[in-house]
């Protein structure tokens, strides 16, 4: 009986060690995180989209450099808005990560510099599609190299409906995080003519999102997205 004993209560205290040890190395990487985001530098720049609905006028996101940045994006497809573009430059190859929040009926597309497409939210996209989805998990590489991101309506949606959207690219950790807050064109500029309702919608959206330099620094990707959609519901 002791010997039985004897062996429960070795079992015991090697469970607890076990885990100790596994409660040791949570907080090592949660301190470990907590040190890396209290290091991550903040930048943001406010733009207006061009006019022209042509991949030549595609608003800059920036580099996105492996373990260095993480590029954000929020806008919004106004009404009568066909299509909104944004180009960036992967400096090395390696898996991407695609994050992605919005209203329903906002169809977003990764094209390479000649404008193939490589990645689709479309389900009906087939093998760009899934794609899209593998980019979401972060087991899709890119190689080194021009893209762009186009984002559009689906077929079915009203093009006098708004679409709000917000996009993250990121290859690994990050030390640089930079928001892109894209509002619509100037009514000079603007290739449609919006009526006073809409342009005081625009108006309203472009003015919640320049709060979005609240969002504390370290988020994590879904954390951000949804703290920068918050800003339009």
């Amino acid at each position: 009986m002791s010997d039985a004993m004897s062996g429960v209560n070795q079992m015991v205290s090697d469970l607890n060690k076990s885990i100790t040890a596994a409660v040791d190395r949570v907080k090592a990487q949660q301190e470990a995180q907590a040190a890396a985001a209290a290091n991550v530098q903040e930048f943001r720049k406010d733009v207006r989209k061009s006019a022209s609905n042509t991949i030549g006028a595609a608003t800059d996101m920036g580099v996105l450099a492996k373990n260095v940045t993480r590029l954000n994006v929020v806008g919004a497809l106004g009404a009568n808005d066909p299509v909104d573009f944004y180009k960036f430059r992967v400096t090395t190859k390696g898996e991407v990560t695609l994050g992605q929040i919005g209203d329903e009926g906002t169809r977003v597309q990764v094209m390479s510099k000649l404008g193939t497409v490589v990645a689709d939210s479309n389900k009906n996209a087939g093998k760009e599609y899934d794609n899209f989805k593998s980019m979401m998990q972060g087991d899709y590489s890119l190689d080194k190299g021009d893209y762009t991101l186009r984002i559009t309506r689906e077929k079915d949606q009203s093009p006098k409906d708004t679409k709000n959207y917000a996009i993250q690219l990121s290859m690994g950790s990050y030390t640089q995080d930079y928001d892109t807050v894209a509002k619509a064109p100037l009514k000079g500029q603007s290739a449609y003519s919006l009526s006073t309702g809409q342009q005081a919608m625009l108006d309203g959206l472009n003015s919640a999102m320049s709060s979005l330099n609240s969002i504390p620094t370290g988020q994590s990707g879904t954390q951000k997205l949804m703290g920068s959609f918050n800003l339009f519901v």
